[in-house]
């Protein structure tokens, strides 16, 4: 398939509250290097930038990202920064709080609800702005989060926040942040290679509620940020030769065929791997197609 000219706009929209983004967005963490989360080799400045103003160009104006994605020598937030603000009136821009890190890269147990409140600011400040649009809570194993999304819920209020979402969560966890706060969207780890009914319910449920569901790791597969390294890859290869395509507009294709309020959020520090992602969102898989991934994500579990 030809990606030059496709944008974002080919996937379509959806809306976060009261935000429309592109379903096809980019996910930030690569931006920072080859492997952000263990210090690995940073990225080159100039082609991170350059992914962020090639994002713009293509219509892309959902962007996820985090304070703790940071290698060596390059923060997520501060490349967003530097590359794209003054920002757009329509760039979303979502981050996450939960997880941490220290100035070594060296990961902390899970923020105190406490807090939560000095890592929305660092976000804030890193990223150049007086609010976030979206905040995730990312769960770290708690069995409750109504303490933790009370916290977010409580700066929403305040104006620091403007809508809420959850993450790596099951689907109890949502009711019990809807009964604090409304939630916009849900962040799981989604895709040919993972197959969780927790999950799965979690799509349904979003799918009914009208909340974003937004897969991560949904090209990588079990090989996470090494690329996919899963058993099927050669059905996939076979449905990609099909069209033309790459396994990986693939996997975002079959990610965005399963409703229309799932959104996509490849990362890549790669301006042509961009190309190819943003241009995904143009690949209709057929029924069969579909069907024969779908039998091998059910093969996974």
């Amino acid at each position: 398939m030809t990606s030059d000219t496709i944008t974002a706009q080919a996937a379509g929209t959806w809306n976060l509250g009261d935000l429309p983004v592109s379903r096809i967005g980019l996910g930030a963490m690569r931006l920072t290097g080859s492997a952000a989360f263990h210090l690995g080799t940073p990225s080159d400045r100039r082609r991170s930038i350059a992914v962020l103003h090639k994002a713009i160009e293509l219509g892309v104006n959902h962007i996820d990202t985090a304070a703790f994605y940071f290698s060596s020598l390059r923060s997520a937030n501060e490349l967003i920064n530097s590359a794209l603000s003054p920002y757009a009136d329509d760039l979303v821009i979502a981050t996450k709080v939960g997880p941490y890190r220290d100035i070594h890269g060296e990961w902390g147990t899970s923020a105190r609800p406490d807090q939560l409140r000095g890592h929305v600011e660092e976000n804030l400040r890193q990223l150049g702005r007086d609010h976030l649009d979206v905040v995730y809570l990312r769960r770290m194993r708690q069995d409750s989060i109504a303490e933790h999304f009370g916290a977010l819920a409580d700066l929403r209020e305040t104006g620091l926040i403007r809508h809420l979402g959850i993450s790596a969560v099951e689907p109890r966890h949502l009711a019990e942040a809807q009964s604090i706060a409304p939630v916009v969207c849900v962040q799981n780890p989604y895709g040919i290679a993972f197959a969780d009914p927790a999950t799965d319910e979690l799509l349904r449920l979003c799918g009914e509620q009208g909340i974003a569901f937004v897969p991560f790791y949904a090209v990588a597969g079990e090989g996470r940020d090494q690329g996919s390294a899963d058993s099927h890859e050669q059905e996939v290869l076979a449905v990609a030769r099909a069209h033309g395509a790459s396994p990986a507009q693939v996997r975002i294709a079959w990610t965005l065929q399963q409703g229309p309020h799932v959104l996509a959020i490849p990362g890549t520090g790669n301006p042509d791997h961009l190309v190819e992602n943003v241009a995904a969102g143009a690949l209709r898989l057929t029924e069969d197609e579909m069907e024969r991934l779908n039998t091998l994500r059910r093969k996974a579990g």
